[in-house]
């Protein structure tokens, strides 16, 4: 089999993949989780033919997916995957490119650059900002909190990237109570610390309370939320960076979600004040449905991300333009940036905002059935995000864990506020008013066999 033959083969399996997704369970069959243990096989003394490897693949790999391209996968905030992302990948896979430099992919460079400039337009961020294509919104604020940690140190004199941080002037980081995992760990990593940050409470929806803030002094940093990954409640950025600002502190906003409500004018005033900030990160493969893996970290002072994401070497063929590697923690990697520029293309003002709007649409079409129904809503729906308890927490753990097993649709678990809850995140393109219903469905069914047995 040739390339030709081969590449054809694999587009009918893929083909084939995604027109079954709405005939399937969401969850694999007991039977596709028990043939995985087929892949347990000591590696192969001689080689095998690729179209052989593409058939073991799909015939074992793919009934044990999770199907969080379709309609019906409410959990993680997980986008599907677009139609022109998909190619996009399929393309950029065909091609190989790194996209670290310039001379290794002219064309990756320039996509990323066109999309640089949609992006900040759509989001309403400083157009001058630097822009850093990553893994996820981890990896996002990691290149963020680098940049402010570079731009605070650098105002007293010291050079972190040269000296690192041992003897160096302590950096104060306030955050809000629900602070999420993925800020925390870019901290850890940072050197930070994500023990010896100061929390700071919040209100019934986990925003951050602003007159709650400390007195700010020295070189201080200040996380921000857009989109509470429970709730999807928004930290009151404008006062906060108005406070933060005046006393010379960086404001650094995760919006691993919600800052693409920007892109909606329906929605866009949960962020208001966001654009005051200094830096953001985002996933593009949440909402803005590209495949996995794909982050995007933004900062107003480009040259401190460039300061401390950039190294150099003589081997190194500079453009003197806009070097890709220069604004990401990684060097060698992946050309993304072609299936969020292919996303954008796609899409278009209109369809971005209309994907956003759809969606957080579905959402409160959730809510408002739950609640009909009788069952607790703990949130304010105010974009794609629910959260429901079905009673007290063991009901509410059964029903999760039957909804689950029953494969109509997939929704997580969490605590919150000190409730345990069903969270609903709604984020595919590709859900559907049918999709909602019949989720809605299940869930409503599932719910009232427990509550006739309590």
């Amino acid at each position: 089999m040739d390339m030709r033959e081969l590449l054809e083969a694999t587009a009918k399996r893929a083909a084939s993949y995604h027109e079954n997704l709405d005939q399937r369970a969401v969850i694999p069959s007991a039977q596709a989780l028990a043939d995985l243990k087929r892949l347990d096989e000591p590696l192969p003394g001689r080689s095998t033919a690729p179209e052989e490897v593409l058939t073991l693949l799909d015939s074992l790999g793919s009934p044990a997916t999770m199907a969080t391209t379709g309609g019906r996968f409410f959990g993680f905030v997980t986008g599907g995957t677009l139609p022109a992302a998909l190619v996009a990948n399929w393309m950029a896979g065909a091609w190989d490119q790194n996209a670290a430099l310039i001379a290794l992919s002219p064309v990756a460079a320039k996509l990323e650059e066109v999309a640089i400039r949609w992006l900040l337009d759509v989001l309403h961020l400083a157009s001058q900002a630097g822009v850093g294509f990553v893994t996820c919104a981890t990896a996002a604020n990691f290149t963020g909190l680098a940049a402010a940690r570079h731009a605070l140190l650098d105002r007293v004199g010291w050079n972190v990237e040269a000296q690192g941080l041992f003897g160096a002037p302590p950096i104060t980081v306030i955050v809000g109570e629900e602070v999420h995992v993925s800020a925390l760990k870019a901290l850890s990593l940072l050197g930070l610390g994500r023990d010896r940050v100061v929390r700071v409470p919040v209100d019934s929806q986990g925003r951050m309370r602003t007159e709650a803030l400390p007195v700010i002094s020295g070189l201080t940093i200040v996380c921000l939320q857009a989109g509470n990954v429970n709730s999807g409640g928004f930290d009151p950025a404008r006062e906060i960076c108005a406070k933060a600002h005046q006393a010379g502190a960086w404001v650094h906003v995760d919006g691993a979600f919600g800052l693409w409500t920007a892109a909606s004018p329906q929605y866009a005033h949960l962020v208001d004040g966001v654009d005051e900030a200094d830096s953001w990160a985002t996933d593009a493969h949440k909402w803005l449905n590209v495949p996995y893996d794909s982050g995007l970290a933004f900062c107003r002072d480009k040259s401190a991300m460039v300061a401390a994401m950039s190294t150099t070497a003589a081997y190194l063929v500079q453009a003197g333009d806009r070097e890709p590697y220069q604004y990401t923690p990684d060097f060698s990697r992946r050309a993304r940036g072609v299936e969020v520029w292919a996303a954008l293309r796609s899409l278009g003002r209109e369809g971005l905002a209309d994907l956003i709007a759809r969606t957080c649409g579905y959402a409160r079409q959730f809510a408002d059935g739950l609640a009909k129904a009788g069952y607790h809503v703990l949130n304010d729906v105010v974009i794609n995000q629910v959260l429901v308890s079905f009673g007290d927490s063991e009901t509410t753990r059964r029903v999760i864990a039957d909804l689950q097993a029953d494969g109509t649709c997939w929704c997580g678990g969490t605590v919150w506020q000190g409730q345990t809850a069903m969270r609903i995140s709604v984020s595919s393109w590709a859900t559907t008013p049918e999709d909602v219903a019949k989720s809605l469905d299940a869930m409503l069914r599932i719910a009232a066999k427990h509550r006739s047995a309590s």
